[in-house]
């Protein structure tokens, strides 16, 4: 049995050390567009060492960065083939600022399964700290497992978000690169679902497909750079579900509506119709 809740639930997937540089960080920036504007002061402080700044999601990376191999969805109650394998969701609560460079713990445990029927949901909480202990980010991520449902277990709640019915407080269009899910592998995912046509094609993919936490980190810096001034340090939090594909190199068009509690935001792709690419998606700020 490919999944078994009563074993999953609750795991503790182990603890990590590891350590970033300045060039991680840099890397991961370029990676996901950052410097398109060479000369633009804000942009230079994602991409320059001298004020480096951390766009938070950085903390999805930051400690794969030195995985060559591709992943394994294998876990304790939880064996399931790479290729099933989509995200489902991200979250990122950042603590405090990340710094350009440092060295962090992070501790790992399944927190939840869910059995959607065609297909299963796993969810895991991560913790990273400092040094110190001192806490720096909590991630929260969910992969959904296509084929994998079934097993008896719990459906799990809807946490659907509904859009206002006014218009958005902006638009905003952004590019992607041809290249980008080449240059984003470099940050530690080497999942051949992103740059092997063969196995996009097994997959169910006319093509290779664009990671959904590039996207993620897209839309973050997107409207960071919108709302935010590029501040990245009044970034207390980001979380999307990943509604959609995206193929490297077409745009992607994201509504922002500004909310009492943050900014809530809908990401599509307008060349193919508006086809849904993030939902349910939230930034909240430090002030």
């Amino acid at each position: 049995m490919p999944i078994d809740p009563s074993v999953a639930i609750g795991a503790d997937l182990g603890e990590v050390s590891f350590a970033w540089t300045a060039s991680d960080v840099q890397l991961y920036h370029l990676a996901l567009g950052a410097g398109s504007d060479p000369t633009s002061p804000r942009e230079l402080r994602y991409t320059y060492e001298d004020g480096l700044q951390v766009l938070p999601t950085f903390a999805t990376v930051a400690a794969n960065l030195r995985v060559f191999e591709p992943p394994a969805v294998s876990f304790p109650g939880v064996e399931v083939d790479l290729g099933k394998v989509l995200h489902g969701k991200q979250e990122v609560i950042a603590h405090r600022p990340i710094p350009a460079s440092g060295k962090a713990v992070a501790r790992t445990r399944i927190v939840d399964v869910f059995d959607k029927g065609k297909a299963a949901v796993i969810v895991n909480e991560t913790v990273a700290t400092d040094s110190d202990g001192t806490p720096l980010w909590t991630l929260r991520s969910s992969i959904f497992a296509r084929g994998e449902g079934g097993f008896g277990g719990e459906r799990g709640p809807s946490d659907r978000v509904e859009l206002p019915s006014r218009d958005p407080d902006a638009v905003i269009d952004t590019p992607t690169l041809p290249q980008q899910a080449l240059l984003y592998r470099l940050c530690g995912d080497r999942n051949p679902l992103h740059a092997d046509p063969s196995f996009a094609a097994a997959a169910g993919f006319g093509k290779p497909i664009l990671h959904g936490l590039c996207t993620y980190g897209v839309i973050a810096k997107a409207v960071t750079d919108e709302f935010l001034d590029g501040d990245t340090a009044r970034v207390a939090s980001f979380a999307a579900k990943f509604a959609g594909v995206v193929f490297p190199g077409e745009p992607l068009r994201t509504r922002v509506w500004r909310e009492p509690a943050g900014l809530l935001i809908t990401t599509t792709a307008p060349d193919r119709d508006e086809a849904p690419v993030l939902s349910d998606t939230f930034l909240t700020t430090t002030d």
